[in-house]
């Protein structure tokens, strides 16, 4: 067997390719730059590159291994007695086996590196073996991931010494895959740094690449197949979250703790609602809210959420933006719930949640990424893509001569951020910074008044409160509705062509509008 190995992360290819020599006797390895000195320190017969090609490394180490004598051995054909007949011509040997792993691009971009860091990691000749490995699988296997030295080790030695087919075949797809990933990373970096150049935001064409986590045991339904992917190049979040405890994570348990998850990262310090409202609290149902509230402790937050709607907090997702401790594990204990998330969880509330062995528990930290990240929603035949919905209520205007307090403007702002999270038509009623009654994906923004008073009642008296809406009342009977039930204060993006009749409501009750002109539609 004639092996080829150029790889970055060199762990366990001493161990790998002893083993193949052990598998096939005879064997000859050929390694370039650091690899070659890394296997020679392990004592292993390795011959440099430059043997094969007779031409030293140029360019700092850009160009090594692009040369005929190598991708000659790596491409002919062995069934193709001129691809044979060039080869002997030319002296070169056919490489039955190609090792790579590519230059770390998304390390160095995730660390901050500059431009020109980041440019010296993309590779080129690795991706360039790769591929014509890969493409040549009928004869030649290509390993690119180390976490398959084992299998492709135990297949040669169950074959006397020959990579079987069934597995190069295996390999060049993981090959394809992997340099398609590398690639896309690339051109989504290239990519927001045009996008900062010019009015065009999104590229064209958009490329979407991902690593396989883990396989799920089914989608939203039994009869659906699931799998959970990474995208490339960011970190933090629910997707790289640490889970602690409990059963596997289902697809529906990770979509609606994302959600619970990037609701409660809306309420860091940048909100502004002052430290006795430091730690936020999402109980979510079916991606929905079902109770958000701000306290000042992490206890405190959890009694105002869970009071929203203690029923449809049966079985849900709880997500806190503060550490768990011994106080809240203890009221989740009591409550059935299928995931807690938490950036950090105190010791004692850790030995309490283990009494609920079923219940997941997982540490998630903010995400994080030096690329942006559209939202994508497939279609039959292709897909929709768009930027995040970042946008807040910073700049607001207030058309009624009745103006909000900075505590009602505060309680505003809250409901508002909630109403983000809620799907459309959504209407949002709060009081002392949480949730009292929420009205979600209704076909009508009546219908979703209707609803968040009729949840509001099954616990308290929603006079008092606020309503948050997501989008701009066509007519004044939603915000009709909500006036007669005693609702103190309003905040609406505005821009339907009945804004005025809807602010001569609010002028006739005497309460204060805020208009934030952005909207914030879920669908």
């Amino acid at each position: 067997m004639n092996i080829l190995a150029s790889v970055y992360t060199k762990t366990g290819l001493d161990h790998f390719l002893s083993r193949l020599c052990q598998a096939a006797a005879g064997s000859r390895i050929f390694a370039s730059g650091g690899t070659h000195q890394f296997l020679q320190q392990a004592a292993l017969p390795v011959e440099a590159v430059e043997s094969l090609i007779n031409f030293p490394e140029i360019l700092g180490g850009r160009v090594k291994t692009l040369h005929p004598a190598i991708h000659g051995g790596i491409l002919a054909r062995r069934d193709v007695a001129a691809d044979m007949d060039q080869l002997a011509q030319h002296a070169i040997p056919p490489l039955d086996l190609v090792v790579v792993t590519l230059y770390p691009f998304a390390e160095t971009l995730l660390a901050g590196g500059s431009v020109a860091e980041c440019i010296e990691k993309i590779d080129i000749g690795g991706v360039a073996l790769i591929r014509g490995a890969a493409k040549n699988h009928a004869h030649v296997a290509i390993v690119t991931d180390p976490q398959d030295f084992d299998r492709v080790a135990a297949d040669a030695a169950a074959h006397g010494g020959v990579i079987s087919a069934p597995m190069r075949q295996q390999l060049a797809a993981k090959a394809f895959a992997v340099t398609a990933a590398y690639d896309a990373l690339i051109a989504r970096w290239l990519s927001d740094q045009v996008a900062e150049q010019v009015a065009e935001p999104l590229a064209a064409p958009m490329v979407i690449a991902g690593s396989k986590l883990a396989s799920l045991r089914y989608g939203e339904n039994p009869h659906q197949a699931a799998a959970l992917y990474a995208t490339v190049g960011g970190s933090g979040g629910v997707v790289n979250a640490n889970q602690l405890q409990g059963k596997e994570l289902s697809y529906n348990n990770l979509a609606d703790s994302d959600a619970a998850w990037q609701l409660v990262q809306e309420f860091d310090d940048s909100f502004g609602a002052g430290a006795e409202a430091a730690a936020a609290v999402a109980i979510i149902k079916h991606a929905n809210p079902c109770g958000v509230a701000l306290g000042s402790s992490a206890l405190d937050a959890w009694h105002k959420a869970l009071a929203c709607d203690p029923v449809s907090a049966f079985g849900g997702i709880i997500a806190c933006n503060v550490e768990v401790d011994e106080a809240v594990a203890e009221q989740i204990a009591a409550l059935f719930a299928e995931v807690v998330l938490a950036p950090s969880y105190s010791a004692s509330a850790l030995q309490r949640l283990q009494a609920k062995k079923n219940l997941r528990v997982l540490q998630v930290q903010r995400y994080q990424s030096q690329l942006a990240s559209p939202e994508i929603k497939t279609l039959q035949g292709g897909f929709l893509t768009q930027g995040q919905d970042v946008g807040l209520c910073q700049d607001v205007t207030v058309p009624t001569a009745a103006q909000p307090s900075a505590a009602q403007l505060a309680e505003l702002r809250f409901g508002f951020l909630v109403a983000k999270h809620v799907k459309s038509n959504a209407i949002v009623l709060s009081r002392d910074l949480a949730t009292i009654g929420i009205g979600a994906g209704q076909m009508s923004r009546v219908d979703a008044v209707e609803f968040a008073l009729q949840k509001a009642r099954q616990q308290t008296d929603p006079a008092g409160a606020v309503i948050a809406s997501d989008a701009f009342f066509p007519f004044a009977d939603g915000l009709e509705k909500a006036l007669a039930a005693g609702i103190a204060a309003c905040i609406q993006p505005g821009g339907s062509m009945r804004d005025a009749e809807v602010v001569a409501a609010a002028d006739k009750a005497g309460i204060p509008m805020v208009l934030t002109a952005v909207r914030h539609f879920r669908h």
